[in-house]
């Protein structure tokens, strides 16, 4: 089974991210606005267990923290994706940074940009004009985060809540 570790932010952040999402993300139904702390990984139901301990002790070990969106960005262009880009701050880096130890198969295959996808897979052109209008736009927006969830994927594609971690900097 198909399973990642996200971050859901506020309703209100949602609620900007979907006013885009229903328009130019194909994903818009299959996922909550979300910000990867660690992108998909297969698991079956014996590996599931130890990994949900292991994600239980990494929220223990952190306390909830600041997620600041900054501005409407690209990875144009290896993709045609648009998002609401995250300030990196070090709680945000040291949690994804734990959720990639040896234990959850190392390093991961790109850089890691804290970012809530707002758009995807849309034509050169469509991206270059939406992006245009964006970017005028902007984003600035602040919340205090003190959970992070391990999600699964079901048949259909669509991605659902597993299990929620409190972050509580416990044992630091």
């Amino acid at each position: 089974m198909k399973y990642g570790v996200v971050v859901f932010p506020s309703k209100k952040l949602q609620d900007l991210a979907n006013s885009y999402r229903k328009r130019y993300d194909p994903h818009y139904e299959l996922i909550t606005p979300h910000m990867t702390l660690k992108d998909a990984f297969e698991a079956d139901e014996s590996e599931i267990k130890g990994i949900i301990t292991e994600i239980a002790e990494i929220a223990k070990r952190h306390k909830p923290f600041t997620l600041h969106t900054t501005r409407v960005s690209t990875f144009a262009p290896l993709t045609n994706t648009l998002y609401f880009k995250v300030d990196p701050n070090p709680e945000i880096i040291a949690i994804h940074e734990d959720l990639h130890s040896d234990f959850f198969g190392g390093p991961p295959k790109f850089s890691y940009v804290p970012h809530i996808t707002i758009a995807q897979k849309m034509s050169d052109s469509e991206h270059a004009d939406i992006f245009g209008q964006l970017k005028m736009v902007g984003v600035d927006h602040e919340e205090t985060i003190d959970r992070f969830h391990i999600l699964y994927q079901l048949e259909d594609g669509s991605w659902t809540v597993y299990d929620t971690f409190r972050l509580t900097g416990d044992e630091e």
